[in-house]
């Protein structure tokens, strides 16, 4: 089996697992208005919640699989994924759905499946490597918001909840006949942690991704109901939106990969993605303003959702990359329940403009950060 094989094994398995978590993300807002009780903090809290479990284990399975190995962690990971998809699947209250995305995210294997594709590509492939994964992640977002509100016209949400499951029972045999182990993927524990949080390069990308996931989930806790008062499948607007972002996108990664712009195009699409969301906070109400700043916040969070991992891996010594993609995928889900908590609140006790706001504020603070960074160069 070639490197290349073992790239997209486990890229299959770590998209259709997020395919899992993201298909809720254009519906559940609209779906939760028909339960008992519901408030927009408890429409965020089920939204993001996968987010928090999500960042207390993803450390600890990260180090851990740096000492145990990469596939019996992975392996756990899913099956506890399967488990919180079952749970939500069987629930009728807004607070088995919470249990069961929170369940969900305690199958944290997003770091040590990035670590593994490390440990299985040598040194000339595995920028390539990341970046495949790091748009398999890009790519499966914007699937499930196009298959999303089909899907729940089709089968419901719980309908949606036993697809993830079986997605994740899909990803355990891909694992067991796809992907071999590693020759050797330990690492001394303590020496990487320090190593990887003394590391101001890798911390910076570690904020970035944390915002990049709180605007995100934020959005989806805010925009799905304001859509769906001005047009009726709403599916319909992401399908345009979404393909005409991938188009915009590929140049810039060319540019940034091919010839090596990389900071400029990293610092540029977080200034997008920071006007789009000051855009949302005053065209929410307007059906073509909307629609334009979706296309540049999709523009924008695709090239840095694909380009996050690459230039994580540029700069992490190889004996760390477990832990350092542990504690990049914390910070990532740590802000997916922030902007879910965060969004939900905003928007019950200050309104859906602050949302947006806030949102903007954050990013225009991220790029900052981003503007202090070094400039990444090929290795």
């Amino acid at each position: 089996m070639t490197i290349k094989n073992h790239i997209v094994a486990l890229a299959s398995i770590l998209s259709m697992r997020m395919l899992g978590l993201f298909m809720i993300f254009p519906i559940f807002s609209l779906y939760a208005q028909k339960l008992p009780n519901i408030t927009p903090l408890l429409i965020g809290l089920a939204i993001g919640i996968y987010g928090l479990t999500q960042a207390i284990l993803q450390i600890p399975f990260g180090m851990l699989s740096d000492r145990i190995g990469r596939k019996p962690i992975i392996y756990f990971g899913l099956l506890i994924f399967a488990i919180g998809s079952v749970v939500a699947a069987l629930s009728s209250s807004i607070t088995g759905i919470i249990i069961g995305r929170a369940l969900q995210g305690s199958g944290a294997i997003a770091s040590t499946i990035l670590a593994l594709t490390a440990d299985l590509s040598n040194e000339e492939d595995r920028t390539k490597a990341m970046a495949t994964l790091g748009v398999s992640i890009g790519m499966s977002f914007i699937l499930a918001l196009i298959i999303g509100p089909i899907f729940y016209n089709w089968i419901g949400i719980s309908g949606i909840f036993w697809l993830t499951a079986a997605l994740a029972i899909s990803g355990i045999v891909i694992l067991y006949y796809w992907v071999p182990e590693p020759i050797n993927c330990n690492s001394t524990i303590k020496t990487s942690f320090k190593t990887v949080l003394k590391n101001t390069q890798l911390l910076r990308l570690d904020i970035g991704i944390f915002l990049l996931h709180f605007s995100l989930t934020a959005l989806f806790v805010v925009l799905p109901i304001n859509l769906a008062t001005q047009v009726d499948a709403v599916w319909q607007v992401y399908i345009p939106v979404l393909s005409l972002s991938i188009v915009a996108m590929v140049p810039s990664i060319i540019l940034a990969e091919k010839y090596n712009h990389m900071k400029l195009v990293f610092v540029t699409a977080i200034a997008i993605l920071a006007l789009s969301q000051l855009g949302f906070s005053y065209l929410h109400t307007n059906f073509i303003g909307i629609v334009i700043m979706l296309f540049l916040f999709f523009t924008a969070f695709n090239i840095l959702e694909a380009s996050l991992p690459s230039l994580i891996s540029k700069i992490t010594p190889v004996d760390s990359k477990g832990t350092a993609m542990g504690v990049y995928s914390t910070a990532q889900f740590l802000g997916a329940f922030m902007g879910g908590i965060s969004g939900g609140f905003l928007h019950q006790y200050y309104g859906i403009e602050t949302v947006f706001i806030t949102c903007a504020l954050l990013i225009f603070i991220w790029l900052i950060f981003a503007l202090t960074m070094k400039n990444i160069t090929k290795r």
